[in-house]
């Protein structure tokens, strides 16, 4: 895999919105269901006193709801997120992020700051808009040299 030592925070920075959606353990699966559809979002954060306690995704609905037959509106968010989720820092590279989600098979990973609070969310989609739009630009400056436009 190609390294791309960009800090993640990087990433972050050029997402169209940085607004960051979650839930506590204790709601119901409905409950999620319907923020993550009217937001239109793939996962929620669930956070117990600001801190990261799991994750619940569109997987978790289809494996552990939809498959084991439970009830949407009884089962609550505590019984099927993913626990203790994986997550980067600020400072992992965009690399880190690639294999990280690559080697967990997770679409989506919370960014933590120094102080451990939650300062964002990337998904597989975010690391894949920025790698295009950073080669997109190398192949441009490129572009630029061979034909002789450049100025560095």
């Amino acid at each position: 895999m190609p390294q791309n030592n960009t800090p993640i925070r990087s990433v972050l920075s050029r997402k169209k919105s940085s607004e960051i959606f979650s839930t506590s353990a204790d709601r119901s699966v409905s409950h999620a269901v319907e923020l993550m559809n009217r937001h239109g979002i793939g996962s929620l954060l669930v956070l117990q006193d600001d801190r990261l306690v799991g994750i619940f995704t569109e997987r978790d609905v289809l494996t552990r709801v939809v498959a084991q037959s439970r009830n949407p509106s009884t089962t609550t968010i505590s019984e099927v997120m993913t626990a203790d989720p994986q997550f980067l820092s600020s400072e992992d590279t965009v690399s880190v992020a690639m294999e990280r989600m690559t080697e967990k098979r997770a679409r989506h990973l919370p960014v933590l700051g120094d102080d451990n609070k939650i300062i964002g969310l990337v998904s597989i989609g975010d690391v894949t808009r920025f790698l295009l739009e950073e080669n997109l630009a190398e192949a441009e400056h490129l572009k630029s040299y061979v034909f002789g436009e450049y100025t560095a």
